[in-house]
């Protein structure tokens, strides 16, 4: 064995040899390069420590195997030229389930010539009138259907139930003036009232989350024979112009969620939207007509859209695309020329009003929020020093070797032809 013993023979593997401080060279050149090299480590380390702390959103799409759930639809639109009692909204889907004439969670509030609002009326409030009106008949009284259907009651107390009679029949509801109900409640009065006005409509639907449908339009719907309807009676075709131009204040798509849920749930979903800057494409969509026959048409995609916190919280939402379709049908379904000068016909004649169709995308976009590994921090610094270090020294040995040629140095016996010391 040699002197040192078991571990003198591998002497020769040293990867880290030693000089003697006699025979180190040190230069002004090595000393700003070793000044700017740990400037340049303190930066990138630093820099890296920040990105370690960092959350990073990392976007994913999967596919959605969601059965079942339901959407929630909240919408605020102005109708400037369309009175509250004129305007209606129904819902329809692909299921075949059916919504018409929706009062509950929705609020009407009635626009003067100028768009100011002149009065609210909530959903549940809609009938106070009727309900009034009715206090003071006997408790016995029997409205008559005039001959229409009536419902399982079999009386028509209110100028509505009437109505409502007539669509079961079949029939249109074209003088209310000669019903005793409408008198006694006033609407004609009501009606002639409110001619000149607009309509804000606002508040929130559940759908099923499937293809579907929000129309908003003239008159009151109804079904007959499975075929949706509008009852456009003539005592609503007054010398006033009504036309269905309209700006959409919000549309937005959300989960079902009890309300303990949204108090929590939305506030945090909104933070998520704002920092990735997302936006309902029809809010402050304004679109104008002044045709009263017209109809406008959106057709939306929504995309189920998840974000996921650093602790696992998953907070749900969704967006959508949309495109925009107007028709004007004061030509039914007769073929005519479009925009381009294209001969174009329609299946149907169609209706005037807003429709917004709605179809849900199969895939969904999950946004999870992820950091840096504490040891791929570590691997980054390591990599930095030993990187930065290598660097300059190539430098320092590159400048030392130049100097001495140029300055016509001979090797000595304790330089190396590539650097400042062995």
């Amino acid at each position: 064995m040699g002197r040192n013993g078991l571990f003198g023979n591998f002497q020769g593997l040293d990867a880290f040899g030693k000089t003697m401080e006699d025979v180190k060279i040190r230069t002004r050149t090595g000393a700003l390069l070793t000044f700017i090299s740990f400037s340049i480590i303190i930066t990138s380390i630093m820099l890296e420590f920040i990105d370690y702390r960092r959350i990073h959103l990392e976007p994913s799409i999967i596919v959605d195997r969601s059965r079942g759930e339901k959407l929630v639809i909240e919408f605020d639109m102005s109708f400037p030229k369309v009175p509250c009692y004129l305007l209606s909204l129904d819902v329809m889907d692909i299921s075949g389930e059916h919504q018409t004439e929706l009062e509950h969670h929705i609020s009407k509030t009635r626009l003067d010539k100028n768009g100011r609002a002149l009065e609210t009326v909530e959903g549940g409030q809609l009938k106070g009138d009727v309900e009034r009106q009715n206090l003071k008949r006997d408790p016995n009284y029997c409205g008559s259907c005039y001959g229409a259907s009536p419902d399982e009651s079999g009386c028509c107390n209110s100028c509505e139930a009437v109505r409502q009679a007539y669509a079961r029949k079949g029939w249109s509801f074209s003088d209310p003036s000669g019903i005793e109900q409408c008198v006694e409640e006033g609407w004609e009065d009501k009606i002639k009232e409110q001619n000149t006005e607009g309509c804000q409509i606002a508040g929130r639907v559940r759908v099923n989350k499937v293809i579907g449908n929000l129309h908003f339009s003239p008159g009151r719907s109804f079904q007959h024979n499975m075929v949706q309807m509008m009852d456009l009676v003539p005592y609503l075709r007054d010398n006033n112009h009504h036309d269905f131009g309209h700006v959409i204040h919000k549309f937005r798509f959300g989960a079902d969620l009890t309300a303990a849920e949204e108090a929590t749930v939305l506030p945090k979903e909104a933070k998520w939207r704002n920092s990735l800057m997302m936006r309902d494409p029809l809010q402050e969509v304004a679109a104008h007509t002044e045709e009263s026959q017209y109809m406008f048409q959106y057709f939306l995609k929504v995309v189920s859209t998840n974000f996921v916190a650093l602790n696992g919280e998953e907070i749900p939402s969704h967006q959508y695309s949309v495109t925009q379709y107007e028709r004007d049908l004061r030509q039914g379904n007769a073929p005519g020329k479009d925009s381009h000068g294209h001969m174009t016909s329609h299946g149907v004649a169609g209706v005037p009003g807003v429709f917004i169709n709605y179809e849900i995308s199969p895939m969904k976009v999950i946004h999870t929020e992820t950091r840096q590994s504490f040891a791929h921090f570590l691997t980054s610094t390591c990599a930095i020093i030993g990187g930065v270090l290598t660097v300059a020294s190539l430098v320092d040995s590159f400048i030392f070797s130049s100097s001495k040629k140029l300055k016509g140095i001979s090797d000595d016996g304790f330089g190396a032809p590539g650097g400042k010391m062995l």
